[in-house]
């Protein structure tokens, strides 16, 4: 016998217990209170586990952020900084917004921001006690330091 596939619509409680059923069957009379849309996958799963994680500020929960697509204080980015560097990893496989440079942007202004990227790892490099690195980028950004007081731009 062919199965059709069908939609149901069940709260929290209740899509536990359907999946939790031997032979799934269609309930008979929605109760009141079905709003959310069962999503039969691995990935709800794991959603349930963050609902425990809730912004004290706010009261809003990983997964209700992950269906509005919106938070709802400033506060959430704090509370659910791990998950939130997990979904940006997976979605642009960084977890640093490295931005654009404008092709035709002077190469001065390119360098800039080399510098200040550079510097940045060196702080990162100091913090984590990672000194070889970090006198390597010292070194990096003195030569380029160099090469843009003497306006000659060969830092490389």
């Amino acid at each position: 016998m062919k199965q059709v596939p069908h939609e149901i619509h069940l709260c929290e409680d209740c899509a536990q217990q359907y999946l939790n059923q031997d032979e799934p069957s269609t309930p008979s009379e929605p109760e009141e209170g079905m709003m959310v849309k069962l999503q039969l996958d691995a990935g709800d799963k794991e959603l349930a586990e963050l609902d425990k994680n809730v912004c004290p500020n706010c009261g809003i929960s990983f997964r209700e952020f992950r269906s509005q697509g919106r938070f709802g204080c400033p506060h959430d980015y704090v509370v659910f900084g791990d998950e939130l560097e997990a979904l940006l990893e997976n979605i642009h496989d960084e977890r640093q917004h490295c931005g654009k440079v404008p092709k035709r942007a002077p190469s001065d202004s390119q360098r800039q921001y080399q510098l200040i990227k550079l510097r940045s790892e060196l702080r990162k490099a100091v913090a984590e006690e990672s000194y070889e690195e970090a006198a390597r980028l010292r070194d990096e950004i003195q030569a380029m330091e160099t090469a843009l007081s003497q306006g000659t731009g060969d830092a490389d």
